[in-house]
């Protein structure tokens, strides 16, 4: 706002001031629509000297960020913070183990991942572990579609299944028969089985 518009604007909102203290229950008609006038005189001088977005938020360092019903302030980019800090507060600071499986997914498996919610995990079986072999869903029927077009695809693996991770973790449907694969061919015996016959 420069200074033109902020000198008409207070001499707007002082005259409406003067209307208000001068309204009566027998004011006529003819003075209602001249305040009248000088409301939308007053609303069109905000109109230009107001450029940026109304703010969505109450909060001071995110006035326009995402939104989220719940949160005091409004912001779901502050909640988000605060309720990554209660959890550190009760679990303690986040290790994530180590897989030992010798390839693994780009999604993790399951012991990798944080607190359970209320979603939908399409898993696969790797040989040796159930692993995400996809985005969680919020969408049973959609996390169904999709390890039905996973399973018909061109490298499906042995078995899928779609895990509900709520307050605990419930197998819903099992694709397939999960079987344990050794990393080791054969089980570490037929390296034996080869040294003893080179020595023959």
């Amino acid at each position: 706002m420069n200074h033109a518009q902020l000198t008409a604007l207070g001499r707007a909102l002082r005259l409406l001031g003067e209307h208000g203290e001068s309204l009566t229950t027998d004011t006529p008609d003819v003075r209602l629509q001249e305040v009248k006038s000088d409301l939308r005189r007053a609303l069109d001088i905000l109109d230009e000297s107001v450029t940026g977005a109304a703010p969505t938020t109450r909060c001071p360092e995110h006035p326009t960020g995402p939104v989220d019903e719940s949160a005091p302030d409004l912001c779901l980019l502050c909640e988000t913070r605060r309720r990554a800090a209660r959890r550190s507060e009760i679990n303690g600071p986040s290790s994530r183990p180590r897989s030992a499986d010798p390839a693994p997914s780009r999604y993790g498996v399951r012991d990798d991942r944080p607190q359970p919610q209320q979603r939908w995990l399409p898993e696969m079986w790797n040989g040796q572990v159930w692993q995400l072999c996809g985005t969680p869903r919020r969408d049973r029927h959609e996390a169904e579609l999709y390890l039905t077009a996973q399973r018909r695809g061109p490298r499906p693996a042995m078995a899928y299944r779609l895990v509900h991770e709520f307050t605990d973790y419930e197998v819903l449907r099992v694709w397939g028969t999960p079987v344990h694969v050794d990393i080791e061919p054969l089980g570490n015996l037929g390296v034996e089985e080869r040294r003893n016959e080179d020595r023959r």
